[in-house]
C-alpha cells in the first residue's frame, strides 16, 4: 500500500476576500510544501490581504486555507498563533514604550530552537539597544525586533510580509541569510512576502507572483532573476513610479503666501500655506505657529529656457563654495527641507541633493535620477525597482558624483541605517576638514563602519527621522546650526594652519611616555600629528601618508598587528606598512605594544585564551600577554613587510622592553618573547645601506630610546630641520 502524502505546510484553495464591493482576492490557489516560498508583486495586487486572510484578521467570503492539514478558516488570530503559525506584519507593529528586552521577554517561550540569546547572536544591533523603546529606534530596527518577536514564538510557519522593507543592505543580506537558513534547517517552513526580487529569488526556489488579486504563475527562481522582460511584464521592474502613477491635483483650498525678503533682491522668498494638509468639512483652523514652522524658503533661479536641461555643474560660482543637504526625499523630505531652510535663513548657500531609489521627482536642485546617471552601468543600475539592488547602486552612484563636485563647503544629511550606509562611503573621500555630518538613528551605537578614518561627525536622532516635531526639529536644528558654525568659520580663515612639515606618530597608552617625549623634542620643527593605534587610528594614519599630507612617519607603535594577527579587537588590516610602501616615504618605526593584544572586558577573553597571563587595564579593556611563539610570527609578518619598502627604513628594537608593561617587575615582563620577536624580525629582514634594523639597551619609553629616534629622522629628512645632537645614531 502507497504511503499517503504528508499534508502541505500551507495550502490555500480558491480564497476570495472582499473589502465592501473590492473584490480583492480572486479565487487565490497557493501550495507550499516544505522549505521557503516567496509571494511577489505589485503594491496593491493583495499581498498583505494573503498575510492577513492566512492570520485571520480578514473575513473571508469563500475557500480554504490549511496549515498541515488543519483547516485555519474561522480560527482567531491567536488560535492559529498557538497552532505554531508566526507573523510578522507590514509596518512592524511594535510597542513604542515597551524595550528591546520587553517585547523579548514578552513572547519568548522555553524550550524552543530560538531563544533571547539566540536573538541577539543574529542581530547584535538590537543587543546594544537592549533598553531603547521601540519608538526609539530606527526602521531598521524595528523591522529587526518584529521579525525576533516572531521567531521567539518557535512557530512551524512563518508568514512574512515585506521582511526587509526598510533595512540597509547590509542587515537586508542578513536577513536574507537567516531565511535561507532557516529555510535549509527544515525546522521552519517560510512564506515570504517581499517586493526586493533579490532577495525573493534568493530564498525560495520558487516565486509566486500576483497580478490584480490572482496567483498569475509560479515561476523558478533562477528563471525568474534571469528574465528581466518577465519582471518588467508583471512587476514593472525598471519603470519609474511617475510612469504609471498619475499626478496628483494640488488642493484647491491650500493657499500659499509669499513674503520676499526685503533686504536681499533676488535672494530667499518664504512661502507661507495656508492649509498645511488638504482641508476637510471638519478642519479646524491652522495655528499661526503651525504656518510659521511649515514655511518654506525658495531661493531664486535664473529662468531657464523651455526644453532645457538642468547643469548641476558646477554646484557654485568659481571660487565659491556651497553646502549639500543629501538623503531620500521621497522619505525624508521635511525633514532634509527643514535642514535646508535653516542654511538658507543663516545666509549659507546650500543645495538640496536626492538619493531616493523610487524614480520620482522631489523638486531637488539636484534630482536622483542625475546622482543616478553616475552608476557605472547608469540610471538603470540605481533605478531598478528592486530595493536592495537599487540603494546599493545608488550608494555607488553618489560617491562617483560627489568625487566629481568642486566648491564643497560642507555636506548634511539625516536618515535611518539605510541612509546613513547611503551617503557614509561619499563623505569618507571627502577631505579632512570639509565638515561632515549625519543625524541617525545609529549614532548612538557602533559607528565604526559609517565613520572609518574620516572626520565624520554623527548625532543621534533620539527619536526616528520620521516626521517634523518638538524632538526631531530641535535635534536638525542642531545639526543645521552647527553646520552653519563649522562653515563659517572655515570662511573667515580660521583653520588649523601650519607652516611646518607633518610627521605622523603612532602611539598606545603603554608607549606615551616615548611618543611624548618624541614630540617635544620636534615640535619646533614639525607638525605632529599623533595617531591613537586602534585599529581606526592606524588606518587614518595612513591614509595620510597614502594622501601625501605629511612628509614624515614615525611609527614606534605597532601593535596593532598583534591585535589583527591574534583576533583583538584594535586590529589593523593586511594593509599596515602599505601606505610607506606605495609612497616610497621614509620610514621610522619600533616595535612598540606586540607585548599585548586588546580584548573587551574581562569575560570578553576568547575561552582559547583564558588561561594565559592577562592585565585588567580598566572594566572595558583587557591586555593579553602575547607569547614566544606569537611574537615570533609577528615579527616575521612585519619584516616581510619592511623589505617590501623602497625608500630609506630604520627600525627600532628595545632590548629593555617594547612597552611601560614589559620591563623588570611589570606584568608583562617577558624576556623569551621579546627574544623570540627581535630574533624573527633579524632573521626575516634584509638589511641594507636604506634598510637599517638598530638594536638598543632601554626599554622603548626611556628618554635615551626617543633621543635615537629623534636623531635617525633628522639625519634622513636632513639636518636643516634641527641640531645633530651628542650620541647619534649612524
Amino acid at each position: 500500500m502507497a504511503e499517503r502524502a504528508a499534508p502541505a505546510a500551507l495550502e490555500v484553495r480558491g480564497l476570495n476576500v472582499f473589502y465592501g464591493a473590492s473584490h480583492a482576492l480572486q479565487g487565490v490557489d497557493l501550495r507550499l510544501d516544505r522549505g521557503a516560498l516567496s509571494v511577489v508583486g505589485r503594491n496593491g495586487m493583495g499581498k498583505t490581504t494573503l498575510c492577513k486572510a492566512i492570520m485571520g484578521l480578514v473575513p473571508i467570503r469563500s475557500g480554504s486555507i490549511s496549515f498541515k492539514g488543519k483547516p485555519l478558516v474561522g480560527l482567531t488570530p491567536a488560535e492559529i498563533a498557538r497552532l505554531g503559525v508566526g507573523y510578522v506584519p507590514q509596518g512592524r507593529r511594535l510597542w513604542r514604550s515597551l524595550t528591546v528586552d520587553e517585547h523579548l521577554k514578552l513572547v519568548a517561550r522555553s524550550g524552543g530552537a530560538w531563544s533571547i540569546e539566540r536573538i541577539y547572536a543574529t542581530f547584535p544591533r538590537l543587543a546594544e539597544r537592549r533598553g531603547n523603546g521601540g519608538a526609539q529606534l530606527s526602521g531598521g530596527e524595528q523591522q529587526m525586533l518584529a521579525i525576533s518577536r516572531a521567531l521567539l514564538m518557535n512557530p512551524q510557519l512563518l508568514v512574512m510580509d515585506e521582511p526587509t522593507e526598510g533595512l540597509a543592505p547590509v542587515i537586508v543580506a542578513q536577513v536574507e541569510e537567516m531565511l535561507v537558513r532557516l529555510a535549509d534547517e527544515g525546522d521552519i517552513d517560510v512564506l515570504v512576502i517581499e517586493q526586493n526580487i533579490g532577495v525573493a529569488c534568493a530564498i525560495a526556489d520558487t516565486v509566486a507572483i500576483m497580478v490584480n488579486g490572482r496567483i498569475n504563475r509560479a515561476a523558478p527562481a533562477r528563471d525568474l532573476a534571469a528574465d528581466r522582460g518577465l519582471q518588467q511584464r508583471l512587476l514593472g521592474v525598471g519603470r519609474h513610479a511617475h510612469d504609471d502613477t498619475p499626478a496628483v491635483p494640488e488642493a484647491p483650498a491650500a493657499t500659499a503666501v509669499t513674503e520676499a525678503d526685503p533686504g536681499a533682491p533676488g535672494g530667499p522668498t518664504r512661502i507661507y500655506m495656508s492649509n498645511p494638509s488638504p482641508p476637510t468639512r471638519w478642519s479646524k483652523p491652522v495655528a499661526v505657529a503651525t504656518i510659521e514652522r511649515n514655511a518654506r524658503l525658495l531661493t531664486a533661479q535664473p529662468a531657464m529656457a523651455q526644453g532645457a536641461q538642468l547643469d548641476i555643474r558646477p554646484l557654485a560660482a568659481p571660487g565659491a563654495e556651497v553646502v549639500l543637504v543629501v538623503g531620500t526625499l521621497d522619505t525624508k523630505g521635511d525633514e532634509l527641507r527643514y535642514m535646508r531652510d535653516i542654511l538658507r535663513e543663516a545666509g549659507v548657500p546650500v543645495r538640496l541633493v536626492d538619493l531616493s531609489t523610487t524614480g520620482g521627482h522631489a523638486g531637488a536642485d539636484v534630482p536622483a535620477h542625475q546622482v543616478a546617471a553616475f552608476h557605472p552601468r547608469g540610471a538603470a543600475g540605481v533605478l531598478t525597482g528592486d530595493r536592495g539592488t537599487a540603494v546599493a547602486g545608488m550608494t555607488d552612484a553618489f560617491a562617483r558624483w560627489l568625487a566629481r563636485q568642486g566648491g564643497i563647503a560642507g555636506i548634511l544629511s539625516a536618515g535611518g541605517s539605510g541612509g546613513t550606509a547611503m551617503v557614509a562611503p561619499a563623505m569618507r573621500a571627502l577631505p579632512i576638514g570639509v565638515p561632515k555630518l549625519i543625524v541617525s538613528t545609529v549614532a548612538s551605537g557602533e559607528v565604526r563602519q559609517y565613520v572609518g578614518t574620516a572626520d565624520i561627525t554623527m548625532m543621534h536622532a533620539v527619536a526616528d527621522v520620521q516626521g517634523l516635531n518638538t524632538i526631531t526639529e530641535e535635534v536638525l536644528g542642531n545639526a543645521a546650526h552647527a553646520m552653519v558654525g563649522m562653515v563659517q568659520a572655515r570662511r573667515s580663515g580660521r583653520r588649523a594652519r601650519s607652516f611646518r612639515p607633518a610627521v605622523v606618530v603612532s602611539m598606545f597608552g603603554v608607549t606615551t611616555t616615548c611618543v611624548q617625549q618624541i614630540v617635544g623634542a620636534l615640535k619646533e620643527d614639525w607638525d605632529c600629528l599623533v595617531f591613537h593605534a586602534t585599529g581606526t587610528g592606524g588606518q587614518a594614519m595612513e591614509r595620510l601618508i597614502d594622501d601625501r599630507r605629511v612628509a614624515g612617519v614615525i611609527d614606534v607603535t605597532t601593535t596593532e598587528v598583534a591585535d589583527m594577527m591574534m583576533g583583538g579587537v584594535f586590529g589593523c588590516t593586511e594593509d599596515r606598512f602599505g601606505a610607506v610602501i606605495r609612497t616610497r616615504m621614509p620610514y621610522v618605526g619600533s616595535v612598540g605594544a606586540l607585548d599585548m593584544v586588546n580584548f573587551g572586558a574581562p569575560e570578553t577573553v576568547p575561552e582559547r585564551y583564558r588561561g594565559r597571563t592577562l592585565y585588567q587595564h580598566n572594566p572595558q579593556v583587557t591586555l593579553m600577554r602575547t607569547t614566544a611563539e606569537e611574537c615570533a610570527r609577528m615579527g616575521r609578518w612585519i619584516a616581510e613587510r619592511l623589505n617590501l619598502m623602497e625608500g630609506p627604513v630604520r627600525f627600532f628594537l628595545p632590548e629593555g622592553g617594547v612597552s611601560a608593561l614589559d620591563a623588570p617587575g611589570r606584568p608583562f615582563h617577558d624576556p623569551a618573547a621579546r627574544a623570540a620577536l627581535f630574533r624573527a624580525i633579524e632573521t626575516t629582514l634584509r638589511p641594507g645601506l636604506n634598510r637599517q634594523l638598530i638594536r638598543l639597551p632601554p626599554n622603548i619609553n626611556d628618554p635615551a630610546f626617543a633621543a635615537a629616534v629623534v636623531e635617525a629622522f633628522r639625519r634622513l629628512h636632513g639636518a636643516q630641520r634641527g641640531p645633530r645632537r651628542k650620541g647619534a645614531v649612524p
